[in-house]
This record gives C-alpha cells, sequence and structure tokens, in this order.
C-alpha cells in the first residue's frame, strides 16, 4: 500500500523537474515540456488525495484528473501551433528573443 506522503513526494518532485525545465529552458517546446510535468504532477497529487476521500462520490478526483489532462492536451496544440507559427516569422523559437508583443 502506497502512503500519501509517498505520493505527495513524487508529485513535488515531478513538479519541481517541471518548474526548473520551464524557467532554465530557453526553446519553447522545452518551456511546454516543463509546463506539462508541472500538470503531470498535479495530476498525481490529484489522484492520491482521491484515495483518501471518503465521500459519496469518490471517483473525483479521477474525473477531475481527466479533466486536466484534457486542458493540457489542449493547451500542447495551441502552444505547439504558435511555436511553429512563430518558427515560420522569425526562424527560430528562442523565447528570449521572441519580442513580438514588445511595443
Amino acid at each position: 500500500m502506497i502512503e500519501i506522503e509517498h505520493v505527495l513526494v513524487v508529485g513535488g518532485i515531478l513538479f519541481s523537474i517541471g518548474l526548473y525545465v520551464a524557467l532554465s529552458r530557453r526553446n519553447a517546446v522545452g518551456v511546454l515540456m516543463g509546463v506539462e510535468l508541472m500538470l503531470n504532477s498535479v495530476n498525481v497529487n490529484l489522484i492520491g488525495f482521491a484515495r483518501l476521500a471518503e465521500s459519496p462520490t469518490p471517483i473525483t478526483g479521477q474525473v477531475f484528473s481527466v479533466f486536466v489532462i484534457t486542458v493540457a492536451a489542449a493547451e500542447a496544440a495551441v502552444a505547439l501551433a504558435l511555436a511553429v507559427s512563430v518558427y515560420r516569422y522569425r526562424q527560430s523559437i528562442d523565447v528570449d528573443k521572441l519580442d513580438l508583443l514588445k511595443w
């Protein structure tokens, strides 16, 4: 039996790795991968807490986790489309060089 502390530690480690990747990468795809890793750590924690819940609807954590996965997939699709569009315009997806929204 896996205790909730172990689940929280794994979720915290995944979130920390995702945060490091998102903040340290200059490539937009790398930043996107870091955000996805952070969202997956949230899913791990949601499922861990759902196992502890004593409610009439114990499946709420899993359903919310599926919702988060759906939102993450939509976010990835939009972000990749933006990255491809920026690459076609600038020939680079380095986030430090992107100044399209600056006046």
